[in-house]
Formats: structure tokens, C-alpha cells, sequence
């Protein structure tokens, strides 16, 4: 055991030397390394990403007893927004709309889903009473599970589910309960993409808004392959527009009209997410000025 903690910590003081030594070598006129930029804001968001579920699992608990226990994404994203801004120089500004955010609750935020740096759009447009969506399964995982659990996720069971009603069913009944908005990707996976763009939409936000009676809030944030470009090696500091579009009303709404809600609502993050590009930051962070 005393072995193992000796490991641990060469590891945690070689981990916290080695970045900012990264930084200042990189910081030289001529850098040995082009890609050590690159590599040294990789560790620290690596860093920064264990430091703040460490600290949300912490408040995930000490928030339960009092019943405020759904408030801990809200803050522990807050806290990552904090980090990363000192650490990686990377911000997400929300530049319209914020007031959307929490005007809605409980409501499904969607947003455009183009790298593992979304955490980070995540932690700035997280509001109060705002939980991420994961499959049920995910209960199980050590530390992950345990911090989504203790912090308020609202849990999707597909596996026991003959169709995407009954399977969100359960979803929106948790939501109303407790007045929680969740946010959700709609794309389903990364899109690594160069401009303004996005891939198909799957609909299961879209059903459980329906099923919820509840607002869809449209997110788009600019492009930003000029900050992050993992093939390019490339990864800097940046501000990244983001904006938050008008609600989109369910009321009334049934399972048939999910699908036209869907292209609705990509029809109007399409429209959205050219515009913020085209802002001042926009054309910055994404690429144009790239050299």
C-alpha cells in the first residue's frame, strides 16, 4: 500500500511539474516542439476535468441531506468554467439569449456537438436545476455513475423499453417532478467539424420535450476548430461565441409531430450557428485567422 501511494504521488508531481513546463517551453520564440502548446493545455484540461469531479462529488454530498442535491452540476460546471479559464485560456461566451436558460425550467436545451471541449460549452451554459441525460446503465460505473446519481441525472432506461415513448416516459415524469431541465446533444456524436456544421439529428430530445410538454431551447456555438484541432495538433486560447435561441414551444404536441419538431428545431440551429459565425469572435476562433 505505502508502494502504491509512492506511485501515486511521483505521478501527481511529475503530472504538475511537466505541464507548466510544457507551457513555458512553448512560450520560447523558437519551440523545439511546434505541438507542445498543444500537449501542455491537454494535461491541464485533463487536470482541471478530475480536479472539478473530485470537487462535485464532494458538494453532490453535502448537498444531498438538504435536498439541494440538483443543484451540484450546476455548480461543479460552474467551478470547470472557472479552471479552464485559467488553465487552458479557452471561454465560452454567451453573447444572446442567456435569459432563455432559466426563463424556460423546466425545458430540453440542445446544442451543436463538436469536440470533447463541449464539456467545457457545457459547464458555462449550464443554469440552475440542470442535469445532463444518461442510459440507465451508467448507474453502475465507478465514480462517474456514483457522482451522475448523487447529483440529480435524469436516467433513461432503453433497455427495458419496447419504444422511444415508453423509454422517456419516465424521463419527463422525473423532470416535471422536480422542475429539472437537461441538456442533450441531438447529434449523438462528436462532428469534428471545419465549419459551420452539423450532422443529422437523432430524436430522442425531441421525444421526451413532447412527452414533457415542455419548451426545446436551441444552443449554437460557433465553430472552433481555429482553438482546437486535435489532428493539427493544434489546441489554443480562445473565446468562442455562443447563443441561446428563442424557445420552441411543445404545447400541444404529440408523438407524431416529433419528427417535424426535429427538423424544425436543426432548422433554426443551422441558421443560428452560421450567424455566430460570422460575429467577430466567430470568424476568429474558427479557423480564418489560423496561420
Amino acid at each position: 500500500m505505502p508502494t502504491l501511494f509512492l506511485y501515486l504521488l511521483y505521478f501527481l508531481l511529475t503530472y504538475t511539474l511537466l505541464t507548466p513546463t510544457l507551457y513555458a517551453l512553448s512560450s520560447l520564440p523558437h519551440a523545439p516542439f511546434p505541438r507542445l502548446s498543444f500537449h501542455a493545455r491537454i494535461l491541464a484540461a485533463y487536470a482541471s476535468l478530475v480536479f472539478c469531479a473530485t470537487y462535485g462529488v464532494l458538494v453532490s454530498l453535502l448537498l444531498r441531506p438538504l435536498g439541494s442535491h440538483r443543484l451540484a452540476q450546476h455548480l461543479t460546471a460552474r467551478s470547470f468554467a472557472l479552471v479552464m479559464r485559467y488553465t487552458t485560456g479557452v471561454t465560452f461566451d454567451i453573447i444572446s439569449g442567456e435569459h432563455h436558460l432559466r426563463a424556460s425550467r423546466p425545458c430540453v436545451i440542445v446544442g451543436n456537438h463538436q469536440s470533447e471541449l463541449d464539456v467545457l460549452l457545457l459547464a458555462r451554459i449550464f443554469p440552475p436545476w440542470c442535469s445532463v441525460t444518461a442510459k440507465s446503465s451508467l448507474k453502475r460505473v465507478p465514480f462517474l455513475g456514483w457522482f451522475m446519481a448523487l447529483s440529480g441525472t435524469v436516467f433513461i432506461d432503453r433497455a427495458n423499453s419496447s419504444s422511444a415513448r415508453q423509454a422517456f416516459r419516465g424521463a419527463a415524469e422525473e423532470m416535471l417532478r422536480h422542475r429539472q431541465s437537461v441538456f442533450i446533444f441531438p447529434e449523438g456524436t462528436r462532428s469534428y467539424a471545419h465549419g459551420p456544421e452539423m450532422g443529422a439529428f437523432k430524436k430522442g430530445a425531441f421525444h421526451l420535450a413532447v412527452q414533457a410538454q415542455v419548451d426545446v431551447v436551441p444552443v449554437v456555438c460557433a465553430n472552433y476548430w481555429g482553438v482546437l484541432a486535435a489532428r493539427e495538433g493544434r489546441f489554443r486560447a480562445g473565446r468562442i461565441p455562443v447563443r441561446v435561441l428563442e424557445p420552441v414551444k411543445t404545447e400541444g404536441l404529440g408523438v407524431g409531430d416529433v419528427e417535424g419538431l426535429c427538423e424544425r428545431v436543426r432548422q433554426v440551429m443551422m441558421e443560428g450557428l452560421r450567424e455566430v459565425g460570422e460575429t467577430e469572435m466567430g470568424r476568429v476562433v474558427g479557423g480564418r485567422e489560423v496561420s
